[in-house]
């Protein structure tokens, strides 16, 4: 099953766990997550549906192709991971 986690700095500001789900796609697992954990989903997508700019989505270790429609496939081993990207000086 498809992991889903997330970097510690958002894990400050909401509950995020960890969690594996059955999904061929990033839309689908982020579905089946922010179902269980609403609150979440506000931090890492916009009202549209698609990734914020401060949030980078890694796949396998690959940045998300497709952050508007989150169609990038996914292996049952693959592993997601949500980085709130940081600016400044």
């Amino acid at each position: 099953m498809p992991t889903l986690s997330f970097t510690a700095n958002l894990t400050r500001h909401t509950r995020c766990p960890d969690a594996a789900f059955e999904a061929a796609t990033v839309a689908r697992l982020f579905e089946r997550y922010f179902r269980r954990w609403p609150d979440v989903r506000s931090y890492v997508l916009d009202d549209q549906g698609a990734v914020r700019n401060h949030v980078i989505v890694l796949v396998d270790g690959h940045g998300l192709h497709d952050r508007r429609r989150l169609s990038d496939l996914l292996q049952s081993d693959s592993e997601v991971f949500v980085i709130q990207a940081l600016s400044g000086g």
